[in-house]
């Protein structure tokens, strides 16, 4: 008499358990997430803190495998390839992302932020959230920015002022902004890839290239690149970027969960780089790097009439009117 409502229960428990179990088996998913810095930059420590968090948050439900080191190409790629549906996740500069989103360029605009606070205002700000919906259209969203520190010129002579600069090849990350910024201050842009700059120094193929302290102390440029002139031209955030259509493919349980990660890993990463570049200066002066204060006004006056060329662009000399609105709030 009893056996028969203990057989009627467990036929009723076995397809609700069946149910469940296929349910977390859906939810489960694993994001490729690639980029092209070394494990030590402060922005892969963020993203790796990141993915464990969003682990231990979704309960193992989400995780995301980082290949670092550029092992699938450099951000170009990685965003194309996240653009085809190969790849779900990347990091890319703004500079890097200009080539997708016109927009972007604004960051390349020399001495556009009167200071460090007036960059994060427009950063974390309203200007810096409508910004990063600029790729929504373009197949991958924005979802977090990173602080990067100002980029400066470094090279294997003292750069004193543009006039120093005069016939020199500079490796940049090439756009029509940062060519011509290198060719108003007298020297020619050299598109090298990141991970080939170092050899390009060391054998004389170009003369200097640009970054921020510790991208110049890690990637060991120090060594064939003693001169770091703080010309300070420009402030170009990273941003961490996910396919739409993985975005869009999420519950907005798993969209929540990525998205408080993503902005806790925004705060950690900053904090992170203020040490970083503490340190950085001193490791590199350790090895013999001169670190150069020189008179920016020179570099302004000669960068000047990109800011014409800027407002030519209604759609880019509105960002400009906006940013510059912030300057003094």
């Amino acid at each position: 008499m009893k056996l028969k409502p203990l057989l009627a229960s467990l036929c009723i428990s076995v397809p609700l358990m069946m149910t469940s179990m296929s349910t977390v088996a859906v939810e489960k998913i694993t994001l490729k997430l690639a980029h092209n810095l070394d494990q030590e930059h402060v922005v892969h420590k963020a993203l790796d803190q990141m993915a464990k968090e969003i682990q231990e948050e979704s309960g193992g439900n989400i995780r995301i495998r980082i290949y670092p080191n550029g092992q699938m190409g450099g951000p170009r790629e990685t965003i194309e390839m996240m653009q085809n549906g190969a790849l779900d996740m990347t990091k890319g500069s703004a500079s890097e992302m200009e080539p997708f989103a016109s927009a972007f360029s604004v960051f390349s605009l020399p001495y556009l932020f009167k200071d460090d606070a007036h960059f994060k205002r427009v950063l974390y700000g309203p200007i810096g959230q409508d910004l990063m919906k600029q790729t929504d259209s373009k197949g991958f969203v924005a979802i977090a920015a990173y602080v990067a520190g100002t980029r400066s010129f470094y090279a294997k002579k003292p750069i004193n002022s543009p006039a120093d600069m005069k016939g020199m090849k500079i490796r940049v990350v090439s756009t029509p902004t940062t060519n011509k910024i290198i060719e108003l201050l007298g020297a020619s842009p050299a598109p090298i890839p990141f991970g080939e700059v170092y050899t390009a120094l060391q054998q004389g193929v170009i003369d200097g290239a640009e970054n921020n302290e510790p991208s110049y102390f890690q990637t060991r440029h120090v060594e064939v690149a003693k001169f770091y002139t703080e010309d300070q031209h420009t402030s170009v955030p990273d941003y961490l970027v996910i396919a739409s259509k993985v975005w869009n493919g999420m519950s907005d349980e798993q969209r929540a969960i990525i998205t408080k990660a993503a902005r806790n890993s925004e705060v950690y990463q900053q904090k992170l780089w203020d040490k970083e570049v503490t340190n950085s200066r001193k490791k590199a002066q350790e090895m013999g790097a001169t670190f150069i204060t020189v008179d920016k006004t020179p570099f302004r006056e000669a960068l000047k009439p990109l800011y014409d060329d800027f407002r030519k662009d209604a759609s880019v000399a509105e960002w400009m009117t906006k940013i510059e609105g912030e300057a003094n709030k």
